[in-house]
């Protein structure tokens, strides 16, 4: 006794799909991005989107920790001013060093993170195309297929 899912969902999800369309259409015409996607370094990107994710990520968790070693580094030099520059060098070698380590395991975060949300693109966007298929088939080995030839397309 399954429920059917009301034709509101799917109208929904067409809105929300057309949307989304819309927005991705008016990054992909900005000029600014257009000159980025020309350059040899987005080609490269654009050819390995896992690659690409977890550089975003690390590039966003990692602007915190640079931040406060830049402020340790600022504070310290105005100390040097003073008179403490032994001091200064003691304290931005450790800090230095402690950005290092933070660095090395947010690189180790974001390439985790990177897997889950790819796993997780790959599992919903399955789901999602089966369950809401025009003929939705019982056991049909195609839905497989695809999901294993997206699989692939992504992770290369």
């Amino acid at each position: 006794m399954a429920k059917e899912e009301p034709p509101s969902a799917s109208k929904d999800l067409q809105e929300l799909q057309r949307k989304l369309s819309l927005l991705i259409q008016s990054f992909q015409t900005n000029s600014k991005v257009v000159a980025f996607m020309k350059s040899p370094v987005a080609r490269y990107l654009d050819r390995h989107p896992f690659l690409a994710l977890t550089m975003l990520i690390f590039a966003t968790m990692s602007a915190i920790p640079v931040a406060f070693f830049l402020i340790i580094v600022v504070l310290t030099s105005l100390g040097a001013l003073v008179g403490a520059v032994l001091l200064e060098g003691l304290v931005i070698s450790v800090c230095g060093l402690s950005l290092l380590c933070v660095l090395c395991g947010l690189g180790f975060v974001s390439l985790a993170m990177s897997a889950m949300v790819t796993v997780s693109y790959i599992v919903i966007s399955c789901l999602i195309s089966y369950w809401f298929s025009p003929s939705r088939p019982p056991m049909e080995q195609n839905s497989n297929t695809d999901c294993q030839l997206e699989m692939k397309s992504t992770l290369q």
